[in-house]
């Protein structure tokens, strides 16, 4: 029997932490090639550390001619992104840190498994199993204690960044603490906060005065209360952040990612890869369901797991978890699934219009809970097949 009184914690780390950084470059070039070629192969990965950036991975074009005259840009996308976060250190600068990129061409040997055919029998770019997960408990179908994690540096970022508060730096991490009673989250039992600040000095107090009003802004009201636990930059000074104060990789924030560790991670990071990559688009796609599961009505929390083959079109399974509240058998709802979605590589690359460069964008602060924009980013968020699903069961 599931608990309904507990408390649960998540963590987030902004734009600006080391991992973060790697991330987002990585899917900056992901979205140059995209641009430039909608069926671009790319696995992409990047390290940070003190003045230093490397790039690697393999990248595949239809004609790989042209893959020199693209390689050029690589340095350029990088400093714009390092640029933008916001790193003007003496020790990682985006106008001064070196860029080394060794990225090369697509393994012959991984292409012909996934390039096989152009039609729906285009094989699965790697083995693996990917998770989706959805529940009503906040209005974007997400874990609270991550969605709330997220929202707090978000905050933090966005007054960063247009001036109000000049004296944070990019790199911060939170943890939130979430109280749940009958199954639903009711207030915080404790906030962790750590983040740069470019004044040093500036004491933990100070930073905790200037920042909790944006928190107190984005957390529901009344779940911060005289009994919530305070720790910001709790070991003091924050001065030197980013790739200068810890190496930084690729793909090292899986749970930030998604779920906040609410639910299962088939252990695939998202970044840097195209959607040929089932580690990612299948991920994408198992959130699409569980969220239109929930948003239908069949259930208040769903999970949806898919496991896919190298080389193999169609899934080799599709699980559905409802814990107990679905209104239809989780196996009827399994069915349903793989009537009313095609689950090859490309049809989910396709129902989700995921060859675009619609990326970047999703390298910090999660890549659910967000609102689906205009031009076809986040639209695994969309919850267009729930009255689809709901009728099929």
């Amino acid at each position: 029997m599931s608990r309904n009184n507990y408390t649960f914690t998540s963590e987030s780390v902004s734009e600006g932490h080391p991992d973060k950084v790697c991330d987002r470059i990585s899917d900056a070039v992901l979205d140059a090639f995209l641009a430039e070629e909608p069926e671009a192969r790319v696995a992409c990965e990047t390290f940070a550390t003190t003045n230093r950036v490397v790039i690697g991975g393999e990248v595949g074009l239809s004609d790989q001619d042209k893959l020199s005259d693209y390689m050029k840009q690589i340095e350029d996308i990088a400093r714009a992104c390092i640029k933008d976060i916001g790193y003007e250190q003496d020790k990682f600068h985006w106008k001064s840190c070196e860029i080394t990129n060794l990225l090369h061409e697509q393994s012959a040997h991984i292409a012909q498994g996934v390039d096989a055919s152009n039609e729906k029998d285009e094989g699965a770019g790697d083995q693996g199993i990917m998770f989706g997960y959805a529940t009503n408990e906040t209005d974007a179908l997400m874990p609270a204690p991550i969605h709330y994690a997220h929202a707090m540096l978000r905050r933090l970022a966005e007054v960063r960044k247009n001036g109000t508060e000049p004296a944070l730096g990019p790199d911060a991490k939170s943890q939130l603490s979430v109280i749940y009673r009958d199954g639903q989250p009711v207030g915080v039992s404790s906030v962790v906060l750590s983040t740069q600040h470019l004044d040093e000095n500036l004491s933990s107090d100070d930073i905790r005065a200037l920042v909790s009003p944006y928190i107190y802004e984005v957390l529901p009201e009344g779940w911060l209360t005289d009994d919530t636990e305070w720790h910001v930059n709790p070991t003091g000074k924050f001065v030197i952040g980013g790739p200068d104060g810890d190496a930084g990789l690729t793909g090292r924030k899986i749970i930030v990612d998604t779920y906040g560790g609410a639910a299962p991670h088939g252990g695939g990071a998202f970044s840097g890869k195209d959607p040929t990559k089932v580690d990612r688009s299948a991920a994408y796609a198992a959130r699409y369901l569980a969220k239109n599961v929930v948003a239908a009505g069949m259930a208040t929390r769903c999970t949806i797991q898919l496991s896919y083959a190298i080389g193999v079109s169609r899934p080799l399974s599709i699980y559905c978890d409802t814990f107990g509240t679905g209104e239809a058998p989780d196996s009827t709802i399994e069915t349903a699934i793989g009537q009313v979605m095609d689950l090859t590589p490309r049809g989910i690359r396709e129902h989700l219009s995921l060859n675009r460069p619609i990326y970047q964008r999703t390298a910090a602060y999660g890549h659910f809970g967000r609102a689906p924009d205009e031009d076809g980013g986040f639209s695994w968020e969309r919850t267009d097949l729930a009255n689809v699903l709901k009728g099929s069961v």
